[in-house]
Order: structure tokens, then C-alpha cells, then sequence
């Protein structure tokens, strides 16, 4: 079948042949009046393959070019590729690269250390943690707020008997208040500078509170008090760690045999979803969240049930450490309650999940489907969170980021 080049004009966003990819000799044409229009209307599509911006001025294409959620960026040019530089799609044009050193890492597995799961002798009885009797709420936005449905779940200490308090028990309306803020958050796109000195200030405040989560790990994980002390330390090195990488962890040029270079950025994935496990509560905790923090992401936190404690005492370290409402959300639920929820929403652009279930792993990878949203859920069971190897902490940024490949050409 044969079908003429063609030029649509007249075009509507909300027009069909401006929404859908079209593999042929099809060219729509939309007009705009100023520079920020025209970068809604190309990222008004669930497509972003690539992109071409054609102008005089190179200071607007270089402004604009970052903006436009498309893998490829060709700056007045259309259609170039080089093994040398890396090739791959945004949102529902898939994940992954093709080409240069990124394709390479796209195609390689990194093995995430493991260590035994420590058992440690149950505790008869636990000392009285909190003296009012409180139901932690869920953090949506940067407030603290009551579950939609009213539920709530117990919590109980290490050895199985001795009841704490409750927590707020979200559900799929909660998590719909999740993406709808984090979705407006990120586009506010802080600096990596910001980012950075926010994680210090939360590390500093963090440390001011170590003996009320001190006494909760011992309570809820059963463990001595110099291993909590201990596992306290790791979190703040950790926090300080991603905080220092905030505005390092970048991108690089890639040398295309034309007049040009080719810039690949590292960027954020947008709205993230993070499902952890009880083992190591409180680093694994902290490692995903200032992981995906530092990279720019706004992300949805869903603790183990038995260990939700922990998250939910540090929801005033977040207020008072300036981080801007709706990049990081913690919901507390049952334990693989939300999976489906968060691995099907059509506005998560990721979904990283740490639980021992594969039923609920192959379950979340096939849901994931629904928008090609990327996701990360490693196969190894009982990770050793508190590995210090820099190779396992950048996996995390690696995890976080995608790489957009800004084709620049120069000279007459």
C-alpha cells in the first residue's frame, strides 16, 4: 500500500493524528505563539521518541531542548544516529537505549549484594514507646493527612505481641492524591544544587532524632541497641552520600563523526513508585528515597506494614528540613495491597519493587505494561542495604535517571 507524503494543517491537540505515532510520510503542523507553548504541545502526547527544534537561535533551541520529553533532540537537523551516541524513547516509547556506552549499560545486569537474614533473640517484653495513644497519618504533598476510606492497621513490636499503635491503611484514592501532587511537583524541576543542600539539612535534622528512632528499631526489628545505633549511623552517611552526588552524578558528550557533539543528559524518570520490604527498614527506607530525591524525582513510599513506623517518624524531619511538598509521599497500606494500584497508573513513569514475593514481582513487571513505565525489581532476596560499595549506591541514581541524546551541529 502506497501512501503519498502528506502535510496536515489545522491540526488540533486534541486531534487524533496529533496524539498517535504515524510511521509514514505524515507531517502535522500546530502553531504556537511563544517558546513555553510550543514545548506544551510537543509534550502533549504519551509518545517521545524523538524530537527535532528548528531556529536562528541556538541559546532557545539549547533552552527548549531539555524541556521537550522526547529521548533524541535534534537541534536544526532531523534523523541523525551514530553508534557512538545513544537511541530510545520517553514515556510510551519505551525505556532502554540503543547505541554508545549508555545501550551498553542498558543491556547489563548489576547484581545487587546479598547477605544472611540475621536473627535476633525476640525480646519479652518492650518498653512503652509512645505515650499518647496516636494513628500516624499519610503524607501527601507535604501534610499529614487522614486515609480515604478511614482504615487503620496495627502495629505491633518484634515479638508479635505487644501492640504500639496503629497507622493509616491507604487506598487506591490515596494514591490518585499521590500522583495528582507529585505529577504538578516535579515539573517544578528544583537545581541540583537545591536538591543538594535540602538532603544536607535533612541529614542534620535527621541525626537530632536519633534516639526516638533508635528506640522504634529496637522495638520493631528486635535488635540490640548498639546495632541500632549503628544502623542509625549508616542512614545519615547514607543521606550525606546522595546529597554530595545530587549535582555530580551527570552526563557526558558523545563525539558523532559530523560537525557536532552530542550531549547526553541524564534526567529525571517524573513520578516514582518505591515498594519496600521489612528487611533493613530503615536504610532501605532512606537509600530509595534520597536516591530518588537527588535525581529530581517525586515519589510515592509504600513501607513494609510491619515496619511502617519508621517512615511515618520522619514526616517531621521532612517538614522541617525545606523539602518541597509532593516530591516525597508516604502511604502506609498492607503489605502488597497497593501493587496493582501503583504498577497500572497510566502517571507513573516507575516502579521500583524490594519484596521476597515473585508472584508479586512477575505481577508488577506485567502491569508495568500499561504505559511502559520503567521498572526496577531485583530478583536478589535479603539485600545487604548496609554495603557501602559505591558501585551499589550509583545503581541506585542509574535506576532513577534516563538519558536524553541532544544532537547539536555547528559551523557554516
Amino acid at each position: 500500500m502506497f501512501y503519498p507524503p502528506t502535510l496536515f494543517t489545522n491540526v488540533t491537540p486534541a486531534s487524533l493524528i496529533a496524539q498517535i505515532e504515524i510511521f509514514g510520510p505524515v507531517l502535522t503542523s500546530l502553531t504556537f505563539r511563544t517558546p513555553s507553548e510550543a514545548v506544551s504541545l510537543a509534550n502533549n502526547t504519551p509518545y517521545g521518541l524523538a524530537a527535532s527544534i528548528w531556529t536562528e537561535n541556538i541559546n532557545l533551541a539549547l533552552d527548549i531542548a531539555p524541556k521537550v520529553k522526547a529521548g533524541v533532540i535534534w537541534i536544526n537537523s532531523t534523523n541523525l544516529f551514530d553508534a557512538a551516541c545513544g537511541f530510545g524513547g520517553y514515556k510510551e516509547s519505551g525505556f532502554g537505549r540503543e547505541g554508545g556506552s549508555e545501550g551498553i549499560r542498558a543491556y547489563t545486569l548489576n547484581k545487587l549484594p546479598t547477605r544472611k537474614i540475621q536473627t535476633y533473640k525476640k525480646q519479652k517484653q518492650i518498653k512503652k514507646l509512645i505515650n499518647i495513644d496516636r494513628t500516624p497519618k499519610l503524607y501527601i504533598g507535604g501534610k499529614q493527612k487522614r486515609p480515604d476510606g478511614g482504615y487503620s492497621l496495627p502495629v505491633y513490636a518484634a515479638n508479635g505481641k505487644d501492640f504500639i499503635c496503629d497507622v493509616a491503611r491507604s487506598n487506591r484514592k490515596d494514591v490518585r492524591n499521590c500522583v495528582e501532587i507529585a505529577a504538578k511537583t516535579v515539573e517544578k524541576q528544583l537545581t541540583n544544587f537545591n536538591r543538594s543542600q535540602i538532603l544536607y539539612y535533612l541529614a542534620e535534622n535527621l541525626e537530632q532524632r536519633e534516639k526516638s528512632i533508635v528506640d522504634l528499631l529496637i522495638a520493631l526489628r528486635g535488635v540490640s541497641s548498639n546495632i541500632a545505633k549503628h544502623v542509625f549511623s549508616l542512614t545519615c552517611e547514607r543521606i550525606f552520600y546522595y546529597a554530595s552526588m545530587a549535582d555530580k552524578f551527570e552526563g557526558q558528550i558523545h563525539n558523532p563523526p559530523m560537525r557536532g557533539l552530542t550531549m547526553a543528559m541524564k534526567e529525571n524518570l517524573g513520578v516514582l513508585a518505591i515498594i519496600l520490604s521489612d528487611h533493613d527498614p530503615l536504610l532501605s527506607l532512606v537509600t530509595c528515597m534520597s536516591a530518588a530525591f537527588a535525581t529530581g524525582n517525586a515519589q510515592i513510599l509504600v513501607p513494609s506494614q510491619k515496619t511502617s513506623l519508621l517512615a511515618t517518624e520522619l514526616y517531621q524531619v521532612l517538614d522541617t528540613s525545606d523539602v518541597p511538598g509532593g516530591y516525597i509521599n508516604i502511604l502506609t497500606a498492607k503489605d502488597h495491597e497497593l501493587n496493582s494500584t501503583l504498577s497500572k497508573h497510566e502517571n507513573i513513569d516507575g516502579i521500583w519493587y524490594f519484596g521476597n514475593s515473585q508472584s508479586s514481582r512477575t505481577d508488577i513487571i506485567k502491569n508495568s505494561t500499561s504505559n511502559i513505565k520503567r521498572y526496577w525489581c531485583p530478583s536478589e532476596k535479603n539485600i545487604d542495604w548496609t554495603n557501602t560499595a559505591k558501585t551499589f549506591l550509583d545503581e541506585f541514581l542509574y535506576q532513577s535517571t534516563q538519558i536524553k541524546n541532544i544532537w547539536i551541529p555547528y559551523g557554516e
